[in-house]
């Protein structure tokens, strides 16, 4: 750490009238989708100055975020999609075990050498799945990428467990061996 961020820090207490690790739980109860949403939030509600909201920010980012938080976030609300969401990762973690799993802010990256699946709670009553299937031709449940654009070639909307049935685990398992 450089000296001036840990004088900065040093002397937070002082400045703001907080910690850093209680501005940080303060910050973790509000979400903040923008770093300067966050910012603001500082400025117009505590009175932190613009140089101590930002580091504030900043290092609050991510810091303490481990794959169980992203997905706890990207399915508050949506808690119906999580028994999909899980018998998606059961059945893909069966395909072998150069499998990664990638949990990001909005959606889950299946990786095997490159991204082949993406998992994405698209509204409260949909998982929108995005593979990588290159030359592959779309059907009427096989789409196009839709909001996905260059990250994924396909995607599937699935509102039912049932739903992750023999046609879309095919579809996955050939987007996996079309990833080395």
């Amino acid at each position: 750490m450089d000296k001036a961020l840990k004088t900065m820090i040093d002397n937070m207490p002082e400045k703001t009238g907080k910690s850093l690790s209680e501005w940080k739980a303060i910050l973790k109860e509000k979400s903040f989708a923008k770093h300067s949403e966050g910012v603001k939030f500082l400025k117009t509600e505590h009175n932190v100055t613009h140089g101590f909201a930002n580091t504030i920010v900043t290092l609050s980012k991510d810091e303490n975020t481990s794959s169980e938080d992203l997905i706890e976030n990207q399915y508050r609300g949506k808690e119906n999609l999580i028994p999909i969401y899980k018998e998606l990762i059961t059945y893909i973690k069966s395909l072998g075990d150069d499998v990664t799993i990638t949990p990001k802010k909005g959606s889950v990256s299946i990786i095997r050498k490159r991204q082949f699946v993406l998992i994405k709670p698209a509204t409260k009553t949909r998982i929108d799945l995005g593979f990588k299937l290159k030359d592959k031709p779309t059907t009427e449940r096989l789409e196009n990428s839709g909001p996905f654009g260059t990250m994924c070639t396909h995607r599937v909307k699935i509102s039912e467990p049932n739903e992750i049935d023999s046609e879309l685990k095919k579809w996955i398992k050939e987007a996996y061996e079309k990833s080395m």
